[in-house]
């Protein structure tokens, strides 16, 4: 089912963009400027603001010298629900990667409890770092990017894990935004796959986020993850809102 409540549409937006802060925002003419260095998209990116914004062809050349003059190469993330950027990125040659969902569910939705062999804490500890990164193949750089970026979350904040004979093998955290949880790096060790471990932490950091009073929750999946789609799926995510791509074209030599 897909949603079409504007409205939810931009909360959603603004809570996952805040559940994944970048270094350095800045704001033109309607469109955020996002820049935290690294490999990862999301805080590397341009992302529409609700509202007016400038046209397509300014804001392309804004944001064109903006990463040029940090050496990174112009990213673009368009959603469906702001995609005037599209045709104008055809034009420039900018390809489209990184297909993405928006699902939704409130929270009286999800037929979860706490496990009480998942351990939930405010801030994540190092093993807690050291289990992600391995998960999730973080070099040196991302890794500290990371680091940098979980201290730079506002809002109630949780970081779940679970162990198997000492080690962990299983990792999320969330944050509470605007009554929304988000839910941010579900990964499940690959030889601890296909045995509920992902199901069991992520339905404890749903619980964590009902004691706290959040209405519904929130999460991005890429749109050819089929194994943590039929996660979510299970769990009572089954509403999509809207979906979103990226758009990137190489800097020049």
């Amino acid at each position: 089912m897909t949603g079409g409540d504007d409205d939810l549409n931009w909360r959603v937006e603004q809570a996952c963009r805040e559940g994944w802060p970048a270094a350095t925002e800045v704001i033109v003419d309607g469109w955020l400027l996002r820049r935290s260095g690294g490999r990862i998209r999301r805080p590397n990116s341009v992302n529409p603001l609700r509202g007016k914004r400038a046209g397509p062809e300014e804001t392309l050349a804004s944001a064109e010298a903006f990463y040029a003059g940090h050496g990174q190469a112009p990213l673009f993330r368009v959603p469906d629900i702001a995609s005037e950027m599209d045709a104008v990125l055809d034009r420039h040659g900018y390809a489209i990667e990184g297909g993405t969902i928006h699902l939704v569910a409130g929270i009286d939705a999800f037929k979860v409890s706490r496990d009480t062999q998942v351990t939930v804490s405010p801030t994540p500890g190092e093993s807690w770092f050291e289990a992600r990164f391995r998960m999730g193949a973080y070099d040196e750089t991302d890794s500290r990017i990371f680091r940098e970026m979980t201290t730079l979350i506002v809002g109630e904040k949780a970081f779940v894990s679970m162990e198997i004979d000492g080690a962990i093998v299983a990792v999320a955290f969330g944050v509470i935004r605007d009554g929304l949880l988000v839910l941010e790096s579900v990964e499940t060790d690959g030889r601890f796959r296909q045995q509920g471990l992902g199901r069991r932490t992520v339905g404890s950091l749903i619980d964590w986020a009902r004691q706290a009073g959040a209405s519904a929750a929130c999460l991005q999946v890429v749109a050819d993850n089929s194994p943590a789609r039929a996660l979510y799926a299970s769990l009572g995510f089954n509403r999509e809102l809207y979906r979103y791509h990226y758009r990137r074209k190489a800097i020049a030599t």
